[in-house]
């Protein structure tokens, strides 16, 4: 996952105003977020899995624990990474998030006469 540099990756002062925007009600942009941020939350924590399952040993010994420094730097660099909330935020600020609400899902689809 390609994560933008221009995400800050720490706690930004927010204007509620620019969450309404897109969907016109602050709660409904609030639960899209919250929905994206889980997206981006499960799709990082897979990838982080998949890295550092490369480096996993078969050891059933307690005793047997190794360091290893590649895991090391990989835990390190998605320590780093900012939150799947701010990455969420900046995606919905941006207007790259595509969603639906039910109100669009139940209308009928227009078809042509025949």
């Amino acid at each position: 996952m390609k994560t933008p540099n221009n995400v800050s990756a720490s706690i930004v002062t927010r204007n509620m105003s620019d969450f309404t925007h897109e969907t016109g009600n602050v709660y409904e942009s609030i639960a899209i977020i919250s929905k994206r941020a889980n997206q981006i939350s499960v799709k990082l924590k897979e990838e982080l899995n998949g890295k550092l399952a490369e480096f996993a040993t078969t050891v059933d010994n307690l005793e047997e624990v190794f360091e290893n420094r590649e895991q090391i730097e990989i835990s390190k660099h998605y320590e780093r990474l900012p939150k799947p909330t701010n990455l969420a935020i900046e995606e919905f600020l941006e207007g790259k998030v595509t969603f639906r609400t039910l109100e669009e899902e139940a209308l009928p689809v227009a078809r042509p006469t025949e």
